[in-house]
């Protein structure tokens, strides 16, 4: 076999683009009937002369795979958005309306603090009738934020005197999600090795090693409740009914494993 080997790298040098038909290769099937066997020395023999030194060893039986883990969870956080607006023919005397009804409102929410309270989106914009401006519409919004969901919905019926509300959302608190999504990722990698392990041993390998993996995570989209527009009341306003609800909170694993 060594001289057979010797005969085939003298010839190589000879001939690099195509092999020798009396080559080790052509010998080996016709000699030995074992095509696979051959395949594989053949490609011992070739890969160390055909490949520069400077060029990485190419990599086989790579094997990509997923694994995900999911579980709901109730949102603990709710986030109404009230605003005030006016429209009429003098911009100052709006603005100076709208301001008064958002300064009480926050005069209010500053009693309270499990209420979180931002003041955002104040607009004046023209209004036009044929193409031309007939008055002013004056406009800004305080967003409300608390775990305390029953004294954000009392807090929203105390301030629909004054204001309007225009939608109440839910979330997941930041806190809440790193803990869930710690959990998911431990399974998620359990069910990946488990998967990585079922696959090795199905194609007959002995063993495998983790090349490449990554892991991201998704959640539903927040649940909504949007209110319709609407003059702001002169009496007491009944709370809005608050209701959390739950979301999706899912972890995937995807990687790259190559078996040996």
């Amino acid at each position: 076999m060594d001289s057979m080997i010797k005969g085939f790298a003298l010839t190589r040098q000879r001939t690099r683009n195509r092999p020798p038909t009396g080559s080790p290769a052509g010998y080996c099937g016709s000699a030995l009937k074992s095509i696979g066997r051959c395949l594989l020395v053949s490609v011992s023999i070739l890969l160390p002369v055909a490949a520069p030194a400077h060029e990485d060893a190419d990599h086989y039986d790579r094997v990509h795979l997923s694994a995900s883990a999911q579980t709901r969870v109730q949102n603990d956080i709710a986030i109404a958005t009230l605003y005030a607006q006016e429209e009429g023919s003098d911009a100052a005397a709006l603005a100076n309306l709208v301001n008064t009804r958002i300064n009480e409102a926050v005069e209010l929410v500053r009693q309270h603090d499990a209420i979180k309270l931002q003041t955002s989106a104040y607009t004046t914009s023209p209004v036009y009738h044929k193409n031309r401006i007939t008055g002013w519409r004056v406009k800004q919004s305080i967003r409300l934020e608390s775990r305390d969901m029953t004294l954000l919905s009392d807090l929203a019926g105390k301030l629909q005197q004054a204001l309007n509300l225009q939608e109440i959302s839910f979330a997941v608190s930041p806190e809440l999600k790193n803990s869930t999504d710690d959990q998911l990722i431990g399974e998620a990698l359990q069910v990946f090795e488990q998967r990585a392990k079922s696959i090795t041993q199905q194609l007959g390998r002995r063993d495998f090693k983790i090349v490449e993996i990554n892991v991201g995570n998704s959640a539903d989209h927040y649940p909504r409740r949007h209110y319709e527009a609407a003059l702001m009341s002169s009496g007491k306003v009944t709370a809005p009914s608050i209701e959390s609800g739950e979301q999706m909170l899912k972890v995937t694993v995807s990687g790259q494993i190559e078996m040996e």
